[in-house]
């Protein structure tokens, strides 16, 4: 359908501005709701429901509106899942999404699986920046916490990451009676490599409603000072982490307070789930179904009137979103990350 509103990708016309003045130019994208791992504080062992492939964007979709939101000032998109290369094509869309808009910064969540298998259609694809999930150092506990034997795939694919020279962030869930002890391990990893580690606190988001006990922003932070001595913070725009460099370090460590919210005052970002609900918080329960506009055969124009109208009633943070939303059954796979 042709629309006279319709906006080129190349030229950003506006910015979205939310009801709180933040600019949000930022976009995470979820290809899918499945995964090859059933990590314990994001899903039962069992996994969850599978949302029918029918339900879910389309390769086309998902170009379509990553489009609309860089013409309204998006400059950094962020392919999640579930797993993204669990979805059949993900490698050869990346390929046609970098063709398509080759004006915003392109990046990549993975658990590391398979990743090291597609080390070449991300490097043509001009990958910016890669975030891998790697929770412990140890295959035992790899296998106990995702209930999987591919701890050595993941590995490979770390290695095989440091040595492309892709910009690396390692996301690590912190849980207190699980990989406490491998803080240090972990964030020595940045001791010879220029990755940052990120330390991110437990949320909510496990599929099955389990209580735990969070090992809070403050407590990991104690942890690296108590061993490293100094942890001098590094400036990263809108980043939700917080950043530090650590003497002798090539690379950073960094700490996510996903559970306490710290960073909800400069939050820049949307996530846009894999049935495609626009969520402006990762704790509020969706906003808008883009799909849904799509496929009712809406103009590009009327998109956007609705993306516009959806950030302008932005909860004010994610504790605001938590106590009219959360449903702590919903896995983060289901979230998109």
């Amino acid at each position: 359908m042709k629309d006279s509103n319709k906006l080129s990708a190349s030229r950003p016309a506006a910015k979205l501005i939310d009801n709180h003045n933040r600019i949000l130019d930022y976009l995470r994208i979820s290809v899918t709701d499945r995964c090859n791992l059933r990590c314990s504080y994001c899903m039962p062992p069992e996994g969850v429901p599978h949302i029918p492939h029918e339900n879910i964007l389309s390769f086309e979709e998902i170009i379509r509106l990553s489009k609309i939101f860089v013409g309204l000032g998006v400059n950094k998109i962020r392919f999640t899942g579930g797993e993204p290369f669990v979805r059949k094509g993900f490698a050869d869309f990346l390929l046609k999404f970098r063709e398509s808009i080759s004006d915003a910064s392109l990046h990549l969540t993975t658990n590391g699986v398979v990743t090291y298998k597609h080390l070449d259609s991300l490097i043509n694809a001009k990958i910016n920046g890669i975030n891998l999930s790697l929770d412990t150092l140890v295959k035992e506990k790899f296998e106990k916490l995702t209930f999987r034997n591919t701890f050595d795939e993941v590995i490979k694919s770390l290695d095989l990451l440091i040595e492309s020279k892709i910009p690396l962030k390692i996301n690590t869930v912190v849980m207190r009676d699980f990989n406490i002890d491998e803080l240090i391990d972990i964030a020595n990893i940045a001791k010879d490599n220029d990755v940052e580690i990120r330390f991110i606190e437990q949320m909510e988001f496990n599929g099955n409603d389990l209580d735990y006990d969070v090992c809070d922003a403050v407590n990991i932070f104690n942890i690296l000072m108590d061993r490293f001595g100094s942890l001098t913070p590094v400036d990263k725009a809108s980043s939700t982490a917080s950043c530090y460099q650590i003497p002798g370090f090539k690379g950073t460590v960094g700490i996510i307070a996903g559970h306490s919210r710290t960073f909800c005052d400069t939050c820049s970002r949307m996530r846009i789930t894999s049935i495609g609900m626009l969520k402006t918080c990762l704790y509020d329960n969706g906003v808008l179904s883009l799909r849904d506009l799509i496929r009712s055969g809406a103009g590009d124009g009327e998109i956007i009137n609705s993306i516009n109208a959806a950030v302008s009633n932005r909860f004010k943070d994610g504790f605001e979103a938590e106590a009219f939303n959360l449903d702590r059954k919903k896995s983060m796979a289901s979230i998109g990350g």
